[in-house]
């Protein structure tokens, strides 16, 4: 696997004028630069997080390859959770395959922005009043086990609709 020393972005077919580094901006326009790339390319083994979570908030497709350690996972997860499940690998061939053909193929790329961005009304990513309702559902539950006297224990919370 290429590494830093090895040579740099030239060595490999990259012309090194193609390499923007862009400095800190505004929140808001950090999350319009994500509208500029066509697709979100994670990376191994350390995968985005809260990048991930940026870049598909800003409607990017995200390519992820899941590794073992919870670092590697993150961006599974979060695909996953934003309705896109189809976007996360288990291989570093797998990812190569997926980025090269989604690249190949913009109508299917554009159908999947498309779905990120249907998704992004209902998927559980990025729901936050269900996300809160479970959580205050929790602490609720949490709070009526310490008055009853019980012990802390692992408990499920029920689905919450509106």
């Amino acid at each position: 696997m290429p590494g830093i020393g090895d040579g740099g972005p030239a060595s490999r077919g990259v012309a090194p004028d193609r390499l923007i580094f862009a400095p800190r901006v505004a929140y808001a326009d950090y999350l319009a630069r994500f509208r500029c790339a066509d697709l979100f390319l994670d990376t191994v083994p350390f995968n985005g997080g809260t990048t991930t979570s940026d870049a598909l908030w800003a409607g990017l497709p995200v390519v992820t390859c899941a590794g073992e350690a919870f670092a590697a996972r993150m961006a599974t997860s979060l695909v996953t959770a934003a309705g896109l499940p189809e976007l996360a690998t288990g291989s570093l061939a797998e990812y190569e395959e997926l980025v090269l053909a989604l690249a190949a193929d913009q109508p299917r790329l554009a159908g999947i922005r498309a779905k990120l961005a249907a998704n992004r009304a209902t998927c559980a990513l990025f729901d936050t009043d269900r996300f809160c309702r479970h959580l205050e559902a929790a602490y609720t539950t949490m709070h009526a086990r310490h008055r009853r006297g019980e012990p802390p224990a692992s408990f499920t919370v029920a689905a919450i609709e509106n």
